[in-house]
């Protein structure tokens, strides 16, 4: 009986052990952790570069400072590898160039010293619309609605005069008609000088007795000896005293090399006009054309144009060289106003002092 209980009790003992055995959690299998990177899928797709790659040229055509057209296209060739081929003349010459070439077109670009000119091929429907790199920051109403053209740089026109010949003066327009400067007058040829012909269209819609004004000058002895460098250069050789409307910049670069010239803004108002910089529709490198106006619109163009003596397109680059855009008095300007009257009025002050 004793042997029995001890085999019963052996057996019970070996049922236990086995049913502690059967309850040992089995090792889990392996899996990722939520922490464990994962191989990303591939981004080389998103990582290219969507802008198109520049090459070959772009055809610009620009008005003066020649110095400054050299140095923007040397710079934008720099930084792009694209060539600028340039054709440099007077806002006159450039205009008649493009409509010899209407059959075969040839320029990309075109940068004009006249902004009524610009609307003037706006409205010939010759223009491409792009919204450049930047023109959040350009001068406010120096880009059309239409975002057509763009005012990357800009001159005004001022009273120029030499101080061996005339050693003070801050006369306003219509005192330049008194008799003390009789015959020491002369005004750029507005037919040939789009800033001219923009200054007279403004100071004739925008200056009371404005047409007044300009036949007392012709009585006064105001004579034309050419385009803008042509009339600079008969006050500068004291051929003239007084420069009516000349262009700022010229005044500037002048001085800047000793000339004895000085400019100044009469009190009544001047006429700032915006060079209007645009991509012609037919333009046969669209790309190179485009990355062209942005080029003009960034920080290192427009310090090349403030060194040249023009106002900066952009509000946010000031000149250390010349009177800024906010020290200038301005006549009110409507431009479309301004064209319906622009060529009809370069005439007539033409014949006026003839």
């Amino acid at each position: 009986m004793k042997k029995r209980m001890i085999s019963i009790l052996t057996a019970l003992c070996l049922c236990l052990d086995l049913a502690a055995c059967g309850t040992t959690p089995a090792a889990p299998e392996a899996t990722p952790s939520a922490s464990t990177p994962t191989a990303p899928e591939s981004t080389a797709s998103a990582a290219e570069n969507t802008e198109p790659k520049l090459s070959g040229k772009v055809t610009v055509y620009m008005p003066s400072p020649a110095g400054l057209a050299d140095k923007l296209a040397a710079a934008f060739t720099e930084k792009t590898g694209v060539a600028v081929e340039q054709f440099q003349g007077t806002t006159g010459e450039i205009l008649a160039r493009l409509e010899a070439e209407q059959a075969n077109p040839v320029a990309d670009v075109v940068i004009l010293a006249s902004w009524s000119d610009g609307f003037g091929m706006k409205d010939a429907g010759k223009l491409e619309s792009y919204t450049p790199a930047n023109a959040d920051k350009v001068n406010a109403g120096w880009i059309d609605a239409d975002n057509m053209l763009f005012g990357s740089s800009a001159s005004a026109v001022g009273v120029i005069y030499n101080t061996t010949v005339v050693s003070e003066l801050n006369a306003d327009w219509s005192a330049l008609a008194d008799g003390q400067y009789k015959d020491l007058i002369a005004i750029p040829d507005p037919e040939k000088s789009g800033a001219c012909k923009d200054f007279l269209a403004g100071f004739v819609t925008g200056i009371a007795d404005g047409e007044a004004i300009l036949q007392s000058w012709a009585d006064n002895g105001l004579t034309v000896p050419g385009a803008n460098k042509a009339a600079l250069e008969a006050v500068t050789t004291c051929e003239k005293g007084i420069l009516i409307a000349g262009v700022d910049y010229n005044a500037y670069s002048s001085m800047a090399k000793g000339e004895p010239l000085k400019i100044y803004y009469p009190a009544s108002g001047t006429v700032v006009n915006p060079r209007p910089a645009m991509i012609l529709k037919t333009a046969p490198n669209m790309d190179n054309a485009k990355a062209f106006v942005d080029f003009l619109l960034s920080e290192d163009a427009q310090k090349l144009v403030a060194d040249a003596y023009l106002l900066p397109g952009r509000s946010d680059v000031q000149c250390e060289n010349r009177t800024n855009l906010s020290d200038i008095p301005q006549i009110p300007t409507d431009w479309t106003k301004m064209m319906g009257v622009a060529s009809d009025t370069a005439a007539k002050l033409n014949s006026l002092c003839k």
